[in-house]
């Protein structure tokens, strides 16, 4: 992880940490992507920055895969079918080539242009938490808060991007709410 992220949540499966590069703490909405200098900041933190270049292409792909998956998320079960073009473009752009290896099978994702491929990746990866369980696609349930994660906890109950933030905003929130009752 990259130590100049100044996201709050970082470390979500590559999809949602694209779609975590807009936040919200305060009334303003913060936005990781709005230059190339995010850009690299982002492709660093993903572990992207060797393959991928940090230049004005890589970010319009990057955010035409942003705005796709924001549609996406916004019902996995029942997308739009704007939503499912939008999506399906960036996966248009490119595609996974399979080989076996002295090692064993191996996969190496390939698209059209460099540009193009932390946005299919991000793409991609969305398809991949589809298939392990929809359900644990989650929006924080702070509703002031635009950040997503991939419910991992035991009993599939987690409700906060972070509670350190969001969760502790709601505990104060409540207390708050009962000392002036």
């Amino acid at each position: 992880m990259a130590a100049d992220d100044p996201r709050p949540l970082i470390g979500e499966p590559l999809s949602l940490d694209l779609l975590n590069t807009r936040w919200r703490l305060t009334a303003e909405t913060e936005d990781l992507l709005t230059d190339v200098t995010g850009l690299a900041v982002w492709l660093r933190t993903n572990g992207l920055d060797q393959r991928c270049p940090a230049d004005e292409a890589t970010l319009s792909a990057l955010l035409q895969a942003r705005d796709a998956l924001a549609g996406a998320v916004r019902d996995p079960a029942d997308p739009t079918p704007a939503t499912l073009t939008r999506v399906n473009a960036v996966l248009a752009r490119g595609r996974l080539r399979r080989s076996l290896t002295p090692e064993g099978p191996a996969e190496e994702a390939g698209t059209d242009s460099p540009a193009w491929l932390p946005a299919w990746l991000a793409v991609d990866d969305y398809l991949r938490l589809l298939r392990v369980d929809p359900t644990r696609i989650r929006a924080c349930a702070n509703h002031g808060c635009l950040l997503h994660f991939f419910d991992t906890s035991q009993n599939r109950r987690r409700r906060w991007c972070s509670m350190a933030v969001c969760g502790n905003r709601a505990k104060a929130a409540r207390h708050y709410a009962r000392s002036r009752s």
